[in-house]
């Protein structure tokens, strides 16, 4: 077998190919189930190409019968053509080496490939990332030489190869060098732009493919919510959500699935709702962990169970998600117990061994609720590896608990594991400066610099009209900037009416009062982003302070309406002076 694969050509010339016989080969493909008795009528009939290499994809779909495939390509009564050769490399797509030395001896062959089977190479590559961003560069090298990467469908299939190889510039650059795209090729290019995390490139290309009057497939519009979703652009959720209705995509499962997830990841739990009851039964495991997930990020427990409860009522069974998700909310709500109680259940009743994500919420629930060196004793007892996601959770709660001791050791552990992660320099620092040990924030400091390591800035935005306004700290780029900060300060000065005290002198020193998040909401404010009565809608690149936290409570109160922080760890729902996280986050 291994020697078939270094050279499958033919070792002989093959006989003059005969004329087909319709008839029989219409009588011989009514028993597709049965590859062996298709493949002896062909040889009775002397059928001809097309009939050979629909049996060699024949063969191919059963594991058991590949070897049958390939021993039938080297005895074809015809010199093989490119469309056995892709059947045959497609029929390899289990062993990227094995489709890849086919490949090879293809190339030597006087059959060159065609777009065709350059797509089904990259298919078989795309589903083992070992190999991935290796094998889509050589591969695209080839098709610029033999003029094919500029063909749409060769084209999707590289776009579609980079974006899951997680390379999205080189996927838009291989998007950018299609000569005439079409509607896949669009649709390739927002999903992957999506997946890699480039919302605002995959919503303008969702954009462009509109304008140019290609038609929506649930791939773009699904790709397009998702993206809308990353980030949390409500507004371009409901604008897509209407295209969906427009279109007759809303009922479609994948695209009624990621209208759940857009929902939910824009805070609206109640539309989120909707659009999944919309699926009605259709409904699978993917869309319930959407929803589930919705009610997960709020911190939403009790809705949470409900709805799981709901699923199994409907005969389905939970997976991993289901439960991460489950674990989360209840992780969120600071609902020490019950995340005991569901993870044990998880293998009990529902036989499923959880994972090193599943244990992470439990040491978050007990680290939100200020039970640290419990937290760290299921950290280090648990049947994994504490990963950098399980020592980051416990050193922010340190953060917020002002535990130097406990946050001194998960920081270090934090830095042996990851130390290029700039968010853990930061929440040591804050850990040492609330110990009063400036001598140790200045060491700190100084090993972030001699590691390279840099702070990633904070970046906050909100979304006007349609429009995303994006403010870094201390920003007065924007157009709009006198009024923003005219804004901040009479804000500032609303609240300190109210009784906040902290000392303005230090904040003002400190750049406090003009953090992204604080100057977003000006602006949102000022530019009619939230008419009385709305929401205010924030989303954060990392996590809130703990200085904004508190003045956005008192916000609520002054301005009389909700504001909602999406940061990096949750969600954050100001009203009245009170957060939804009841200051565990």
């Amino acid at each position: 077998m291994s020697s078939d694969l270094q050279d499958p050509r033919p070792p002989w010339p093959p006989p003059e190919p005969q004329q087909p016989s319709p008839t029989a080969s219409r009588v011989a493909f009514a028993a597709v189930d049965d590859p062996a008795r298709i493949h002896a009528s062909l040889i009775k009939t002397a059928a001809g190409d097309r009939a050979f290499n629909h049996l060699i994809a024949l063969y191919s779909r059963r594991p058991s019968t590949i070897s049958d495939a390939l021993r039938l390509f080297r005895r074809l009564p015809f010199p093989p053509n490119v469309v056995s050769w892709s059947a045959l490399i497609s029929a390899h797509s289990h062993d990227p080496a094995a489709a890849f030395r086919l490949f090879v001896s293809m190339l030597r062959s006087p059959t060159p490939p065609n777009q065709r089977t350059l797509a089904t190479l990259l298919g078989t590559c795309a589903s083992f990332p070992s190999v991935l961003s290796t094998a889509v560069a050589q591969v695209h090298s080839l098709s610029v030489k033999l003029s094919l990467s500029r063909l749409p469908f060769a084209g999707s299939a590289l776009v579609t190869a980079y974006s899951k190889a997680r390379r999205p510039l080189d996927a838009l650059k291989a998007f950018d060098k299609i000569d005439e795209k079409d509607g896949v090729c669009y649709a390739a290019a927002v999903v992957g732009l999506a997946q890699n995390r480039r919302p605002t490139e995959a919503l303008s290309l969702f954009t462009e493919m509109r304008a140019a009057a290609f038609e929506s497939t649930m791939y773009s519009v699904s790709g397009a919510l998702r993206a809308a979703a990353e980030a949390a652009a409500l507004e371009q959720s409901r604008v897509i959500h209407a295209h969906a209705v427009v279109v007759g995509l809303e009922s479609n499962l994948v695209v009624g699935t990621a209208l759940v997830d857009a929902y939910g990841k824009s805070g609206l739990v109640s539309e989120a709702q909707r659009a999944f009851d919309d699926l009605q039964d259709d409904a699978n495991v993917v869309a319930w962990n959407a929803i589930l997930s919705a009610y997960a990020q709020q911190g939403q427990a009790d809705p949470a169970v409900q709805v799981f409860e709901k699923m199994l009522s409907t005969g389905l069974k939970g997976d991993e998600l289901t439960f991460l998700a489950i674990l989360t909310a209840c992780s969120n709500a600071g609902l020490v117990s019950e995340t005991e109680r569901w993870l044990t259940s998880m293998s009990a009743e529902h036989g499923m061994s959880p994972g090193l994500e599943h244990y992470t919420c439990l040491v978050g629930a007990k680290a939100r609720v200020g039970q640290l060196e419990e937290a760290q004793r299921v950290a280090l007892a648990m049947p994994f590896e504490p990963d950098a996601a399980v020592w980051r959770t416990l050193l922010s709660a340190c953060v917020a608990h002002g535990e130097a001791g406990l946050g001194q050791a998960a920081g270090r552990r934090l830095l042996e594991l990851d130390p290029q992660d700039d968010s853990a320099y930061v929440m040591l620092a804050n850990v040492y400066t609330a110990a009063g040990r400036r001598d140790e924030v200045a060491r700190l400091w100084t090993a972030m610099r001699e590691r390279g390591v840099k702070k990633e800035g904070g970046r906050s935005w909100v979304e006007v009209r349609g429009e995303v306004h994006v403010f870094l700290a201390g920003d007065k780029r924007h157009p709009m900037a006198r009024e923003i900060y005219a804004k901040v300060e009479e804000l500032m000065g609303g609240i300190a009416k109210l009784g906040y005290v902290q000392e303005a002198a230090a904040a003002a020193e400190e750049g406090l009062w003009y953090h992204s998040e604080r100057l977003a909401v000006a602006f949102g404010l000022v530019s009619g982003a939230a008419p009385q009565g709305k929401a205010l809608r924030v989303v954060k690149n990392l996590r809130i302070c703990g200085h904004c936290h508190r003045v956005f409570k008192f916000i609520s109160r002054v301005i009389d309406r909700q504001i909602v922080v999406r940061d990096a760890h949750r969600y954050h729902r100001f009203e009245h002076g009170v957060c939804s996280c009841k200051d565990l986050w």
